[in-house]
């Protein structure tokens, strides 16, 4: 199966940063957003949705991506403000946060999802399944779940018993038991659903 190349651009002309989250539905840890603006002439093979890719993969588009991107920012909600605002509020924060931070300002923004709520003075365009699409989202979503799952690799060390090391916070067996055995953690996202029913029964 060929795949399709990636889209370098959604308006000529335009200074465009795709932005992208990553942790939306895990039971601990932060969600965290990237805004990344690329040159007009990037391009590189292996760059696709994060989701697509290896570990290495993301790891070596990483460097790839800070190095030649002309601008790019992540920025982190920690789970006391997912739990206080909701996750959504909490991912669109992340990406407003990020933005603000890109050294070169975009005069459009390409927001991976259908939701968003506008930046200021800078137009928006929601794009269903964009980090599949255009190559600046793509590699805001490289970018963002790199970095979060650098943060829940050293959250790991903390606390062990998790198996964050290898789900980063996502609500697997694994993960589940462990909140059923130890309990919860600082960081751990008290308004998400951490248990299973059965675990709540009394025995």
């Amino acid at each position: 199966m060929i795949k399709t190349p990636l889209l370098s651009c959604f308006k000529k002309g335009e200074t465009e940063a795709g932005c992208d989250e990553a942790g939306r539905g895990c039971l601990a840890g932060p969600v965290v957003a990237a805004a990344v603006i690329l040159p007009a002439d990037f391009h590189h093979p292996l760059l696709n949705d994060s989701k697509q890719l290896t570990h290495k993969q993301r790891n070596t588009l990483r460097n790839i991506i800070e190095t030649e991107a002309i601008s790019w920012a992540v920025a982190m909600i920690n789970n006391v403000e997912i739990d206080k605002i909701n996750i959504l509020n909490a991912s669109i924060k992340a990406m407003h946060m990020a933005t603000d931070k890109l050294t070169t300002r975009p005069s459009l923004l390409l927001i991976d999802g259908n939701r968003f709520h506008p930046y200021p003075d800078i137009p928006h365009q929601c794009i269903i399944k964009g980090d599949a699409t255009y190559l600046s989202i793509a590699a805001a979503s490289v970018l963002a779940k790199t970095h979060r799952d650098e943060y829940m690799l050293k959250a790991h060390l903390s606390h062990p018993q998790y198996g964050w090391d290898k789900n980063k916070g996502y609500p697997t067996k694994a993960h589940r038991q462990g909140i059923a055995n130890h309990g919860i953690t600082p960081l751990h996202r008290k308004s998400f659903k951490l248990t299973n029913d059965q675990m709540n029964l009394a025995i």
